[in-house]
């Protein structure tokens, strides 16, 4: 390890690890509606999950963080477990075959090729493709991806009545502050939870093993060099110390407690390891490996890293590594699932929304976000719906920062950004493993969701969700509780099967003029088995000249209004979404009964159009907890409205055709503002298009509409 991750340029195209069964069977399959069975289960298609952000094809992912193509590619060979099929194959070819990525998938590299160009090589392609025994190949780009820290800031220091004997241990004022204004691990500790038998791995730039504050829990099981491929994730070191992070962020999980050096780990108890795949260019390949890395081993990955955080970039996992992380939620942990702890972002500065990270927006990944040692919204911080929880890291100048391990066998008072806020997660989420070693990836998501403490952290945007809960898209559900975690932890129950549901709106073409918004719904009568949500996402195919210009929210039948994408000021693009999966975690516990609303406005001077909205839920049929209330109702749901069977009756009374029902539907989805700024004479001109005998029927309509929103 520690090599610059690069592949000599006389070497081949090699085939590195093993993917999984059916990936691009599953990626072109369509699923509407699907039940996930098991408490940690997840579906059987990745379709509705893959980032698709423009119309893929097998040289380009269409997402915006893409750059130069790399001498590697994934081959997928059916029936090909048997090693000696692939090397034939890549040999046939000009390739080697580096090894599975998952069954049936394996890692070709080319070395009389470039390790980086601009354009692809088709011809190497076609020679893959048009193998009988290839199914599927794909020729990796390298991904931009960005560590989440900032630069240092100052130091203070406390004195203490529960002491360490680690120099730092005063300083370490998010763990020992006390009077509710710290993380809560100290009464955990005094318990004897310190997150032995737990397992963390740090996917970033290396880890220096033999750090002395690191090295009596450093575990070689759940270390890898990917960019190099050996078992040493000793990062490589450079005038500038640019391959620190990965162990600046091990230190906050596991360093070593009162051996009189540096700091202490949230888990001090707990192992960890490093995976080192930033240190090079990073593939599909390269992501799908680490997050796959001895998932029966490790229990928690802690990823700091993500898209550029630029306000402009919409980009999220490939292919690959979407299905590694399936089948870390399916398989990893023995079928309780892997936990996927991700940094929310640090593009506050940029306007960014880390609903646009395709990472941080995932159902699979538990997105923890920042609050300054004020309890304030640091300024490198991101809004977004998808964040469950936060953690402290540094604020302004004037605040302090995280201490932690460094490179050179150092210590540092100054690690920032929501990559100091995720690996203090994953030391959490270790102290709650500990305490309960049956928690699937889904409970751990639960029970952050009914401990964290949002009290101490002050946003001006804090709601009220329709189960009581309160909510920010700053904080997620507010500031992790270490020692109440671990409190609920013990008497936790598995949760239902999740169960999924997804309901698929009309095809639209509907034109969002500048400085308008429209508003769209979608009546939700049966939902699968879906009665007590967890995530929610809403796939939005959207075109508009100015991408930057569009904001966008939903609005649940309880009442919960969410803001889905911000104004992004630097986004210029014309590359619209598309199937964007746009995530929330604030209608958790809601019955995802009756109407939701989507408001799309247009803030910029160019048009947009709306073409497909579909709304997808995750969540459970009975209450996740045997003692929780029950509550089947459909607030805001009126069965005498809305649905298939009323627009069927509608129609069959006016004599309208569907077609025309269609264009009526758009009249009228919007009420309110929206109705009026973007459709004014939508009576006269539906009348000269449908015809006088369907304008009274169509007339008629109108007035119900307008009496049913109204009432």
């Amino acid at each position: 390890g520690g090599g610059d991750g690069g592949n000599g340029s006389d070497r081949v195209l090699l085939n590195r690890g093993n993917l999984v069964d059916g990936v691009v069977q599953m990626l072109t399959a369509s699923t509407s509606k699907s039940n996930y069975r098991g408490s940690g289960s997840v579906p059987a298609s990745t379709d509705q999950f893959t980032s698709n952000n423009n119309n893929n094809n097998e040289l380009d992912d269409g997402l915006d963080g893409g750059r130069h193509f790399t001498h590697h590619w994934a081959v997928h060979i059916p029936n090909g477990d048997q090693e000696q099929l692939a090397d034939r194959v890549a040999a046939e070819h000009g390739f080697i075959n580096r090894g599975k990525i998952f069954h049936e998938h394996y890692h070709f590299e080319h070395s009389r090729l470039h390790k980086r160009s601009l354009s692809p090589s088709k011809p190497h392609q076609l020679r893959l493709e048009t193998d009988e025994r290839v199914r599927w190949a794909r020729q990796q780009r390298a991904k931009s991806r960005q560590k989440r820290d900032y630069r240092p800031l100052a130091k203070l220091s406390y004195q203490l009545p529960f002491q360490l004997n680690d120099p730092k241990w005063p300083e370490m004022w998010y763990l020992n502050r006390g009077n509710g204004l710290d993380m809560n691990v100290i009464p955990a500790w005094k318990e004897g939870v310190t997150g032995k038998g737990v397992v963390v791995t740090i996917l970033d730039d290396g880890l220096e093993s033999d750090h002395p504050d690191l090295e009596h829990n450093y575990d070689p099981q759940a270390s890898y060099d990917v960019n190099s491929s050996d078992n040493d994730p000793m990062p490589h070191y450079d005038l500038t110390d640019s391959n620190r992070h990965g162990t600046r962020c091990a230190g906050e999980v596991a360093a070593t407690a009162n051996n009189s050096k540096c700091a202490v780990g949230i888990a001090f108890g707990a192992k960890v390891g490093g995976v080192r795949m930033l240190d090079g260019d990073v593939t599909d390949i390269v992501e799908a490996r680490s997050l796959g890395y001895n998932s029966q081993h490790i229990d928690i990955y802690s990823a700091s890293w993500g898209p550029d955080d630029d306000g402009k970039t919409v980009d999220g996992p490939g292919e690959l590594a979407t299905r590694a992380f399936i089948e870390g939620v399916r398989n990893g942990r023995g079928g309780k699932g892997s936990i996927f702890i991700w940094a929310s972002g640090n593009g506050g500065r940029e306007h960014d929304n880390c609903n646009c990270d395709g990472y941080t927006n995932s159902i699979w990944t538990l997105s923890i976000s920042s609050a300054s040692q004020e309890g304030l919204v640091p300024w490198f911080s991101e809004m977004c719906s998808s964040t469950l929880a936060t953690t402290y890291s540094s604020g302004n100048t004037n605040e302090k920062q995280v201490i932690t391990t460094d490179l050179h066998h150092t210590c540092t008072s100054s690690h920032t950004g929501t990559s100091a806020s995720a690996p203090l997660a994953a030391g959490i989420a270790a102290l709650v493993l500990e305490a309960n070693r049956n928690l699937t990836w889904r409970d751990l998501q639960h029970i952050v969701v009914r401990t964290a403490k949002p009290g101490n952290l002050s946003d001006p945007n804090w709601s009220v969700n329709g189960v009581g809960r309160r909510v920010s898209h700053s904080f997620g559900y507010g500031l992790m509780d270490a020692a109440a975690m671990v409190r609920v932890a013990r008497n936790w129950k598995t949760v239902p099967e999740q169960q999924v549901c997804e309901i698929n709106a009309r095809h639209l073409d509907k034109q969002i003029p500048p400085r308008t918004k429209v508003t769209l719904q979608l009546i939700v009568e049966h939902c699968m088995g879906v009665n007590y949500l967890e995530h929610v996402q809403a796939k939005i195919t959207l075109t508009s000249q100015r991408r930057g210009d569009i904001q966008i929210f939903l609005t649940s039948p309880s009442g919960t209004r969410v803001t889905l994408l911000t104004p992004r000021s630097h986004d210029l693009s014309r590359s619209g979404f598309n199937q964007w999966p746009f995530m929330s975690v604030h209608t958790w516990g809601e019955a995802p009964h009756g109407t939701w609303q989507l408001e799309i406005h247009n803030e910029g001077r160019l048009l947009a159009q709306i073409t497909q909205w579909d709304l997808i839920f995750y969540g459970t049929e009975t209450p996740a907890q045997p003692n929780d209330p029950v509550r089947f109702g459909k607030p805001g749901f009126d069965s005498n409205f809305g649905g298939e069977m009323e627009h069927n009756a509608l129609e069959f009374d006016s004599g309208v055709t569907s077609d025309q029902w269609r264009d009526m539907q758009q009249i009228s989805e919007g009420h309110g503002e929206a109705q009026r700024t973007v459709s004014n004479d939508v009576t006269a001109t539906s009348c000269a298009r449908f015809g006088v005998a369907s304008c009274i029927g169509l007339s008629l309509l109108v007035m119900f509409l307008s009496q049913f929103y109204s009432d």
